[in-house]
């Protein structure tokens, strides 16, 4: 047999010829599919553009959150973008740019309780053929969902089965009734949100130790309140129920009185007496899985946190001191010229100064973080509270302060007149010019505190009324010692206020919960 034989074996280096149907199929679209690929390359990837990832998807912003990014997957046509880009509720802002990432910063914080809904479609990729003519892309329609947080409130209890109780209200939900926070065995004292709202720090004695020593063995608490904000650049956590408590504090050794929570929630400063030596008193740091340890060389008085959460503010007999927290602060630094920090700037651009005169008055003086300062306000009375209005001007500025202010009346005994008021902050050339404007008189009743929601929208404060018989220790009190008989729950709304000085049409709501010490949850 001839092993050579043209049908068994074609061809000595074993290449078959293209005799079969389907190879000729397979090396037709072969062809063809390099000719499509050749094609693409020299005219460009014409599948539509798409957004890639949205910041806010699906979270719960606050109004630390000051705006959100959209990142596509190729170069946009950028006037394209914000042109066709929408928010439903509209929520005014500018944008600006970085590659193929858009950031839309808001003007002013979101208000809260809302869902909000960004639609971006008709927008077209940044793409230009011959002559440099545009030939961008359509791209693929986006929708997509967010939510500020609820719009919720804590108090603590006077009535009935909510006496000395820290209490929460959300006035987001359906219902809006009070969630007691804390059992009835714990008489609580004070309290400070955390910064994300899903927890409490407090202060509270045993109700059975209260009761006969009062509220000096005040231990330290921390409190969920079944809030779960789902913060943007945060993992999603698991949702905690209302009412779980860690103890952080005890009272055995010390006593613990005033204290602070740093704007980012990770250190607490309280203030600490010795029980074996009483002229051992110093503010302590608290840190999250750390022993609490004494702050260096300080005693001092009253202080406040910065909002940078490296430094306090801390009243001394020779004024006031910045005194760092962590090692990379700045070095002590002292403001004599004052004799009370009531107020600061979320973002730390400023803070409200108190200074006492000669002439029996008070000085309100903004300090910026450039050592600006100028004298906004005089007034013969005090200067109780003060809230920056973090909605600003267009120029990034500060248009407003609200305050708690007490004027003195012309008695022959000396007597103030509370009131809530609006100073509007104007410059004129490099001065600092405020205006004073009255939204609300308020009873004879000093003890009164006023809490600004973090949108600022409203305003939030309670009307006590105090009782001379003596009562229990564990009743509630006011910062006097005195005890509390009763005390209402009010809600300022803070419509636009008349530019032309002329009186604000603001009402107060009076809400139907029995309490006092109320305060926004940021």
């Amino acid at each position: 047999m001839n092993i050579f034989n043209k049908k068994n074996n074609p061809s000595p280096l074993g290449i078959l010829p293209f005799k079969q149907p389907i190879d000729r199929t397979a090396i037709f679209l072969m062809l063809m599919l390099s000719v499509l690929i050749g094609l693409l390359l020299l005219s460009g990837d014409r599948t539509a553009p798409r957004v890639r990832e949205f910041s806010w998807e699906n979270k719960q912003i606050g109004a630390r959150d000051t705006g959100f990014l959209l990142t596509f997957f190729r170069p946009m046509n950028q006037s394209s973008v914000e042109e066709n880009l929408t928010l439903e509720p509209p929520l005014p802002g500018k944008f600006s740019w970085a590659g193929r990432r858009m950031a839309y910063t808001l003007k002013d914080p979101a208000p809260y309780g809302v869902t909000y809904t960004l639609k971006l479609a008709g927008a077209t990729d940044k793409y230009f053929g011959e002559n440099n003519q545009y030939k961008g892309t359509p791209m693929q329609p986006f929708s997509s969902s967010f939510r500020t947080r609820d719009r919720a409130f804590a108090y603590i209890g006077v009535e009935g089965e909510t006496e000395s109780r820290l209490m929460l209200v959300n006035l987001s939900s359906s219902e809006s009734k009070p969630i007691p926070l804390t059992p009835k065995d714990l008489v609580v004292t004070d309290f400070k949100p955390y910064p994300g709202g899903d927890r409490i720090l407090f202060s509270a004695t045993d109700r059975s130790i209260a009761r006969t020593r009062g509220t000096l063995n005040q231990e330290l608490f921390t409190v969920t309140t079944g809030l779960n904000p789902q913060s943007p650049g945060e993992d999603s956590q698991e949702k905690q129920p209302a009412g779980r408590i860690d103890k952080l504090l005890d009272s055995k050794d010390y006593q613990n009185l005033k204290f602070d929570l740093s704007a980012d929630g990770k250190i607490i400063l309280i203030q600490r007496v010795n029980r074996s030596n009483p002229g051992d008193f110093s503010p302590w740091i608290l840190e999250e899985k750390l022993p609490p340890r004494p702050l260096e060389n300080q005693q001092g008085g009253d202080f406040m946190i910065r909002p940078d959460s490296q430094s306090v503010v801390m009243s001394q007999k020779q004024g006031l001191a910045i005194v760092p927290l962590k090692p990379e602060a700045d070095p002590v630094e002292f403001l004599p010229k004052y004799e009370q920090v009531l107020g600061m700037a979320r973002d730390n651009s400023a803070a409200a100064y108190v200074k006492y005169n000669s002439d029996f008055t008070r000085s309100l003086f903004i300090l910026d973080n450039q050592g600006v300062e100028q004298e906004v306000l005089r007034i013969p009375g005090s200067i109780i509270s003060v809230y920056f209005d973090p909605r600003k001007d267009k120029d990034n500025q500060f248009q407003r302060l609200y305050c708690l202010l007490a004027q003195r009346l012309e008695t022959e005994s000396y007597k103030e007149q509370p009131f809530i008021a609006a100073i509007d902050l104007k410059k004129e050339g490099t001065r600092l010019v405020g205006t004073i404007k009255p939204l609300l008189v308020l009873p004879n009743q000093l003890d009164t505190q006023i809490s600004l929601s973090p949108d600022g929208l409203a305003l939030i404060f309670d009307q006590l009324v105090t009782s001379a018989k003596p009562s229990a220790g564990d009743s509630p009190r006011n910062s006097g010692g005195q005890s509390i008989a009763a005390s209402r729950l009010w809600v300022l709304p803070l419509l636009e206020i008349p530019a032309d000085g002329s009186a604000a049409k603001v009402q107060p709501e009076e809400l139907p919960f029995a309490g006092y010490h109320p305060r926004w949850l940021p």
